[in-house]
């Protein structure tokens, strides 16, 4: 049976304005002047220079005059002529002889790969063979490791292109391009890298003999730094084992990493959003507003509207047509530039709250002085709502006097000391990295000894919490750390 009920429900929604602010305001200051030059390429009425109230002023002014009439003037009838051709049919993709083609130009060099085809060429290879060992030469990683496995590789030759091939012959090829420069490429491992690159030194050095001895026979002791395992079975000496154990440490664990990928882009420049300078004790912020232009809207667009608006007889379709774009367009436009100033004030009182909260810090720019601070913290300062201190947090940076700094940096939990006083927990790492780097690498600290190290600080951690923060920090375990 079919039913009838009512339902009331509660929604939210995001107006188009309160999405295009939200998208705004997560821009750091680099894409920021992307965007909005790519709104004054698209929106013929913004203009960039310096700002003009009074334009907007009228053009709302007239948007109120004109805003009831246009419901009466302009009909959906005005634009369904069926006599007339669309503008987008009348369109042709004709270019003159004489138009400008640039092209976007692309650094030149030799990839990791191309080097490795063309010391293939110098090998005398059947066609077949050759295009085997190229084969095996695009899976070769940028490290220079073969990382699949050979019987995957020959099912592929089987199925992609009906080569059929055996084990046995891409062995074989292989070995030929472990031959190749630079020395260990082609290792289907760590070890057989590091084996490769040993025998090529040669047996003559008693060193390099004893290096090429604890490589293979005892590699996943010496990875795991039971040295003293390794001694007794070669009835080493400490000097003797020290000698093989530089020369591996000299060996290159990624053989292709030498190569640099013309192609590859350079790492982004970093550009503050924000600079701080301090003067006397006072602190004085302010906006990277250096390269994003002030915007305003066109007087010629806003003209337009305000004629229309006291001459509406005789108007033409085309006419109504121009006006209806435009006023689109300034819509966009102003609401374009009213989410760059929202997006200033919000970026402007967050990080004020940011500073107030760690001046201490800003003013010294010592690492001791940061305060823990958590996102609810400047979220009730700024009676803002935490997701919007979160974006404004992401991606943005501030020049200081002490250097440039992510504002994620300040975050940070907090701990409390055996007296009660609650400090960041940036410091107690800190103090763990200060202890790994002054410990004496024969014997160094466990996590229970840095964990009593700190307590003698009045740090009560646990062993399971310096755990944390020594794998955040990406040091390893004591026995890692262990030097001859």
């Amino acid at each position: 049976m079919l039913k009838q009920s009512l339902q009331q429900k509660l929604l939210q929604k995001l107006s188009p304005q309160q999405i295009q602010v939200i998208k705004l305001l997560e821009l750091p200051t680099l894409q920021l002047e992307e965007r909005i030059k790519k709104e004054l390429e698209e929106n013929p009425v913004l203009d960039e220079g310096g700002s003009d109230e009074a334009v907007q002023e009228d053009y709302q002014e007239e948007e109120h005059e004109v805003k009831d009439k246009d419901k009466e003037e302009f009909s959906l009838e005005d634009y369904m002529d069926d006599d007339d051709t669309p503008s987008y049919k009348l369109a042709a993709q004709n270019y003159s002889k004489d138009d400008k083609h640039e092209d976007i130009p692309f650094s030149g060099g030799t990839t990791f790969h191309e080097q490795l085809v063309s010391q293939l060429g110098l090998r005398i290879l059947t066609p077949e063979k050759a295009a085997l060992a190229e084969y095996l030469i695009g899976n070769i990683d940028e490290d220079g490791y073969l990382r699949r496995d050979i019987d995957s590789i020959v099912d592929d030759l089987a199925f992609s292109t009906g080569i059929n091939t055996s084990f046995e012959e891409l062995v074989e090829l292989l070995h030929i391009i472990q031959d190749f420069d630079p020395v260990g490429v082609g290792a289907r491992d760590l070890q057989e890298c590091l084996l490769l690159q040993i025998k090529r030194k040669g047996s003559h050095n008693p060193d390099v003999k004893i290096a090429h001895q604890i490589l293979k026979k005892y590699f996943d002791e010496f990875t795991r730094k039971h040295y003293d395992k390794i001694q007794n079975r070669l009835n080493l000496d400490d000097d003797d084992f020290k000698c093989a154990v530089d020369e591996i440490l000299k060996l290159n664990p990624k053989p292709g990493g030498a190569f640099v990928n013309p192609m590859s882009k350079p790492s982004p420049t970093i550009i503050p959003d924000f600079i701080l300078e301090e003067q006397d004790g006072e602190l004085n912020l302010s906006l990277n507003s250096r390269n994003v232009p002030d915007l305003h809207i066109n007087r010629s667009y806003a003209d337009m509207i305000h004629d229309y608006s006291t001459n509406k007889d005789n108007q033409s379709r085309e006419q109504k047509e121009a006006v209806m774009f435009v006023k689109q367009k300034l819509d966009s436009a102003k609401w374009f530039i009213d989410a760059i100033r929202q997006r200033q004030n919000t970026l402007m009182l967050s990080m004020k709250a940011i500073i107030d909260f760690q001046r201490e810090y800003f003013i010294e720019g010592d690492e001791k002085k940061l305060r823990p601070m958590i996102l609810k913290d400047i979220s009730e300062l700024t009676s803002l709502d935490i997701s919007t201190i979160s974006r404004v947090s992401n991606s943005k940076y501030i020049q200081t006097h002490f250097g440039i700094f992510s504002l994620k940096y300040f975050f940070s939990e907090g701990l409390q000391t055996d007296t009660g006083e609650e400090v960041s927990t940036r410091e107690i790492k800190n103090i763990l990295k200060e202890c790994v780097d002054n410990e004496d690498k024969k014997k160094p600290l466990t996590d229970d000894k840095l964990a009593a190290i700190l307590k003698e600080k009045s740090y009560l951690i646990a062993r399971r919490t310096v755990a944390k923060y020594r794998e955040q920090l990406n040091i390893p375990v004591a026995r890692l750390r262990k030097e001859l």
